[in-house]
């Protein structure tokens, strides 16, 4: 039961990377943009009372700032991650398991939690016998 659920959560995540690549593209945004402006320019746009076609500009203005802040996002994310990668290969004790964190499963990135939580237990055991 394990396998099926761990093969599943992998295909999961796959087709959630696509979608984020997909949507943070530059080309797909261009895409959007055509759809909405042949929305705004068709006869069926145009024949709408002016509730709807505010509803209407509404809406695709929101769905092109889908795009826009999934490719936001996909840059501060990627910066962040190069940041982070580069800390940690920097500094010598420190566990080369969490570079590209981000490219793991998430139940990769729960035991690596699991694991650091233990640390931090085992830390803070070790400053109260200090303070003692």
């Amino acid at each position: 039961m394990k396998g099926i659920r761990r093969h599943w959560e992998i295909g999961f995540e796959k087709i959630a990377s696509i979608a984020i690549a997909v949507l943070g593209n530059s080309i797909t945004f261009v895409i959007a943009l055509c759809l909405v402006i042949a929305w705004f320019s068709s006869r069926q746009f145009r024949e709408q009372d002016i509730h709807s076609r505010i509803g209407d500009v509404l809406l695709g203005v929101t769905f092109l700032c889908i795009f826009i802040i999934q490719k936001s996002f996909n840059r501060f994310s990627a910066s962040l991650h190069l940041k982070i990668n580069e800390l940690v290969s920097s500094h010598e004790p420190a566990s080369n398991s969490v570079i590209n964190v981000e490219g793991k499963t998430e139940n990769e990135i729960y035991a690596l939690s699991k694991e650091y939580d233990e640390l931090n237990g085992e830390v803070k055991e070790l400053k109260e016998e200090d303070y003692k």
